[in-house]
C-alpha cells in the first residue's frame, strides 16, 4: 500500500470556492482543491500555503483549520495499481494576492472561482466535497462521513 500525507485550501469567497482542474498525464480531467503532498520535513501549514501558489498563481493565508480525512483508494484506481491511502489535512484558507494561472509545468491545467450550487455538476475529486462539507459545518470533531465515489465524483 503507499501512503501520502497532502494539504488542502479550502477559498470560499462571496458563494464561490476555488477549483483546480487536475489533469494528469494519463489523460482525463476532474476539478480538486488546491493543495497536494506535505514534502518530507514540511509542515503541513507550510504545504497548503506553498501549494496554491504553485497550482493557481495566487498568495494566501491559512485562515483555519477545518478537519483530517483518511481514504483508501482501491488498487483498481489508484495510479500506481497499488491499494493507496490519502490522509489530507484541510485548511479555510484566504487569497491575498496574485493572478489566477495554470500551473507552470505541472498538472493543473486552470483554477477558477465557481459558485457553490455549480460544483455538485462537475466532475470532481471527493476532496472537494469533504472540503466544502467541513468548511459549511465545521464539525467539533474535524471529521465528516466519508463521501460515495461514483458517478461525477472521483477518487
Amino acid at each position: 500500500m503507499s501512503f501520502r500525507l497532502a494539504a488542502y485550501a479550502v477559498c470560499i469567497e462571496d458563494g464561490r470556492v476555488l477549483l483546480a482542474r487536475h489533469v494528469p498525464p494519463e489523460g482525463g480531467s476532474n476539478w480538486t482543491l488546491p493543495g497536494g503532498r506535505v514534502e518530507q520535513g514540511e509542515d503541513p501549514f507550510d504545504a497548503v500555503i506553498r501549494e496554491v501558489a504553485e497550482e493557481t498563481g495566487c498568495a494566501a493565508v491559512v485562515d483555519r483549520l477545518l478537519g483530517v480525512d483518511s481514504r483508501l483508494i482501491p488498487a483498481a484506481c489508484a495510479r500506481a495499481g497499488v491499494e493507496h491511502q490519502n490522509v489530507g489535512i484541510f485548511y479555510r484558507v484566504r487569497i491575498t494576492g496574485g493572478r489566477l494561472r495554470p500551473e507552470p509545468n505541472g498538472e493543473i491545467a486552470e483554477s477558477v472561482w465557481t459558485p457553490i450550487p455549480d460544483v455538485a455538476f462537475l466532475r470532481r475529486s471527493s476532496l472537494v466535497d469533504i472540503g466544502l462539507t467541513l468548511a459549511q459545518t465545521l464539525p467539533a470533531t474535524g471529521h465528516v462521513a466519508a463521501v460515495p465515489v461514483g458517478g461525477l465524483i472521483q477518487h
